[in-house]
């Protein structure tokens, strides 16, 4: 796998604190890491950190027109975790992330679509609904997809900070790992 096959490949992650490295060192970022990891497979593309910590996909949305300045030809969009922690109705983060999603369509930018699933003390019909939007907007808009950003990683002590939420550097490279087969599937798309 050569990296002229990617050519101008610029993907940006669109995040919260889970892209933006909440904890750890600028090296230890998701983004930093899938850089790092896709150099070592000879796939040469520059990968921005788009990752504000505590922001929601309400943030996301207000800030997505300063985010395409920097010319993205591909995003990972990773939000909505905060919406879900302070139990926002999956309806209002299923809105906002509809939006983001056409503004990044309407500049003809690929969106890879990383799912959340929502903390069990909120219920199940919570639980069902929220983990439901990614899933009815990738169907939607036909979108490469990751249903679950922390899987591998929630609820494991050993990959996460001590306030068990946040990976820590080795959840960042598990999530790295996990995810890079849908990542190489999505920067070699073509629509």
């Amino acid at each position: 796998m050569s990296s002229s096959a990617f050519g101008k490949t610029r993907l940006l992650v669109l995040g919260d604190s889970l892209t933006a490295g909440y904890g750890l060192y600028a090296d230890q970022t998701f983004p930093y890491r899938l850089e790092v990891t896709l150099r070592k497979m000879r796939v040469h593309i520059e990968v921005l950190n788009a990752g504000v910590s505590g922001d929601t996909t309400a943030g996301g949305l207000a800030r997505i027109d300063w985010v395409l300045q920097s010319n993205p030809t591909h995003v990972i969009l990773q939000l909505g975790a905060n919406d879900m922690l302070r139990g926002v109705p999956p309806a209002t983060a299923k809105k906002n992330l509809t939006r983001i999603i056409e503004k990044l369509r309407h500049r003809k930018v690929q969106v890879l679509l990383a799912g959340m699933y929502a903390s069990p003390n909120l219920g199940k019909n919570y639980g069902r609904e929220f983990h439901g939007i990614y899933h009815q907007l990738a169907s939607q808009f036909d979108l490469e997809f990751y249903p679950f950003f922390l899987a591998g990683v929630a609820a494991i002590p050993s990959l996460n900070l001590e306030d068990g939420i946040h990976p820590n550097a080795k959840g960042i490279q598990v999530i790295v790992n996990r995810i890079l087969p849908i990542v190489l599937r999505f920067i070699r798309r073509v629509d």
